[in-house]
């Protein structure tokens, strides 16, 4: 059966769900590393961004917001559109919401290396192979001193720990991983390398059912 991403939405706006728990803890990391950015311009990519929940709400009341170049990147055309209407209710004019697989890497040749990655909803929808490929392609899509932010649920099996131990052998520090008595897995990591070329027509990886 094939999950409605739409309605999967919903969640966000119960006071206490997972999602909205997990959606304040993103959002104060995403502010987090727009204040910690060097000056001058920002770029940002969001792969499988849905309605635009993790970033354009920060973005409305940022003072970095003018500094920023975005892609938000969504498959379904519901929640882009959400994001889409989202993005002109705050005024943020270097915002653009792609309808497209996020999964693809050339949609982002242009924007990468960028100093925001987001990876939010994708760790949990996705084989273990893939979730280590994503953070490979990390290093391609993120810029020298730049952030990735990524969740990832903490039910057993807890893939948390070995997801950090990824981003490590790919070049990343951890800034803030959430705890196992949070709930939710959310993880915020900078680069420390030198980004690697981002390969074309590739994909990243591929939702799976019950991942």
């Amino acid at each position: 059966m094939t999950r409605d991403w739409y309605g999967w939405h919903d969640d966000y706006d119960r006071p206490g769900s997972p999602l909205a728990r997990r959606l304040t803890e993103v959002q104060r990391l995403v502010g987090a590393a727009l204040d910690a950015a060097p000056p001058g311009p920002l770029r940002a990519v969001s792969l499988c961004a849905g309605q635009g929940r993790d970033l354009i709400p920060v973005l409305a009341e940022h003072p970095r917001a003018g500094d920023v170049t975005a892609r938000l990147v969504e498959l379904d055309p519901r929640n882009a559109e959400v994001a889409a209407e989202a993005v002109r209710a705050a005024g943020v004019t270097g915002v653009e919401v792609l309808v497209d697989d996020a999964a693809r890497t050339d949609l982002y040749r242009d924007l990468v290396p960028a100093d925001l990655v987001l990876l939010c909803g994708i760790f949990g929808n996705v084989s273990d192979a893939d979730v280590h490929a994503a953070v490979r392609y990390s290093a391609a899509l993120c810029a020298t001193g730049g952030t990735v932010l990524w969740t990832r649920h903490r039910r057993d099996p807890d893939l948390v720990p070995t997801i950090c131990d990824w981003f490590a052998q790919a070049g990343f520090a951890p800034v803030e991983v959430s705890a196992p008595a949070d709930g939710v897995g959310v993880g915020a990591h900078r680069h420390l390398g030198t980004p690697r070329p981002l390969p074309s027509g590739v994909r990243m990886f591929e939702f799976v059912a019950g991942a």
